[in-house]
């Protein structure tokens, strides 16, 4: 059986790699491979070889990923939401707790003391200086309740606060998850009106970036602290430093610190911790793998940014072909045709579409000759063809 080559653009968990069959080999031409593994490698200028299948995203955000030249070749990309989750929602507590209680100015200030007998008593005499206030009792606003969010705001519950949560879509798994004194609020001006502390837990689209600007700080009560730890560009810069600068926002603690950002006052910036666990990064490897090597041996596709999921899962059947497509009429009548003038009867079928690309899968129960099936991918509106061999016929991709 041919290996599918993989190459490795950032250091991947070995967990990850250890996932993959023995029919995979790590390549160091990445020209040469089926799949791309990557963390944070910046590929917006690389060059996609023809041979590339798939790239797979150890991590949620896929701003380093040319999503547009991906679709186009028919290369799906593929993310990890949920494997890091927990680390994310574990940092967001912690940010609002030290955004509710100076720890990081009192320790500076300690480590800055002589050690010597006096210490105590000035320890004693200082430390109102580093005093704040609880958490419990206090309004939580968590906008998405996603992987992340809804992890969140079940922490604020524990921990004693009051939870608001905005969320349009909310997906039904996580619903079901949030812990029933959530207050879900169907407007997201609502939130802002009440909570103490607010944190962001959406996606960085065309529809959220600057999705909290000066007529969304404007309805936030005094003395609200921001937590985003989601994208920095879902925050206006120049409506949050005129907000610091009144008091609207009393502490905004974000895990994207940039230079400007870094400036203002009453900030709280992170150097990018989210994910940076020993478990998030191998729950993310290890997905990432799976969910690559489910679309190259089997064709289905799970949790891709770029088409949607399809599954039949594991080919057995002589043959099974892949068809990624444009959106347009006309498309799964035209391989259905082409089968059945060969005598090709489909023993099963599925097709998903989302915005303007769909997916398909076809199960045959004859081996269908490689070159029969191809004759599609010179059909207008078709992106990718793939024939994958199941049962013991060697698999051909």
């Amino acid at each position: 059986m041919k290996s599918r080559q993989v190459a490795l653009y950032n250091d991947i968990s070995p967990l990850g790699l250890k996932e993959f069959g023995a029919n995979y080999a790590i390549t160091q031409d990445p020209l040469d491979a089926d799949l791309w593994l990557v963390r944070s490698a910046d590929l917006l200028e690389t060059d996609l070889p023809t041979r590339l299948k798939a790239i797979a995203r150890a991590g949620a955000g896929v701003n380093n990923i040319p999503l547009d030249r991906c679709t186009r070749q028919g290369i799906v990309v593929f993310n990890t939401p949920g494997a890091n989750a927990n680390a994310v929602a574990e940092l967001v507590v912690a940010g609002m707790l030290l955004s509710a209680r100076d720890i990081i100015g009192g320790v500076n200030w300690l480590r800055a003391q002589e050690a010597d007998e006096g210490l105590p008593q000035r320890v004693e005499k200082h430390k109102k200086a580093f005093s704040g206030s609880e958490i419990r009792g206090k309004r939580l606003g968590v906008i998405g309740l996603g992987a992340v969010g809804h992890l969140v705001a079940n922490a604020g519950v524990a921990m004693g606060m009051e939870v608001w949560g905005y969320d349009p879509a909310i997906a039904i798994e996580h619903a079901l998850k949030l812990a029933l004194s959530v207050r879900h609020v169907t407007q997201l001006g609502e939130l802002l009106e009440a909570c103490d502390y607010i944190t962001l837990h959406v996606p960085l689209v065309d529809s959220t970036r600057g999705l909290i600007g000066q007529p969304q700080m404007a309805r936030m009560r005094k003395g609200t602290v921001l937590l985003n730890f989601s994208r920095d560009q879902l925050v206006d810069e120049d409506a949050l430093r005129e907000a610091l600068t009144t008091g609207r926002v009393s502490k905004y603690v974000t895990d994207f610190a940039n230079s400007r950002v870094m400036a203002f006052d009453n900030t709280l910036a992170l150097p990018h911790l989210g994910a940076a666990t020993e478990e998030a990064e191998e729950n993310s490897a290890v997905l990432a793998a799976r969910e690559a090597q489910d679309y190259l041996n089997n064709g289905n596709i799970l949790n891709s940014v770029n088409f949607p999921a399809i599954t039949l899962g594991k080919a057995t059947y002589p043959t099974r072909v892949m068809v990624l497509h444009r959106n347009v009429p006309g498309i799964l009548s035209k391989v259905t045709t082409l089968f059945a003038q060969e005598g090709v009867n489909i023993e099963q079928m599925v097709s998903s579409s989302r915005g303007g690309v769909a997916s398909a899968l076809f199960d045959a129960s004859v081996v269908v000759p490689r070159e029969l099936a191809m004759q599609l991918a010179h059909w207008p509106d078709i992106l990718k063809v793939r024939v994958i061999h199941g049962g013991d016929v060697p698999n051909d991709a």
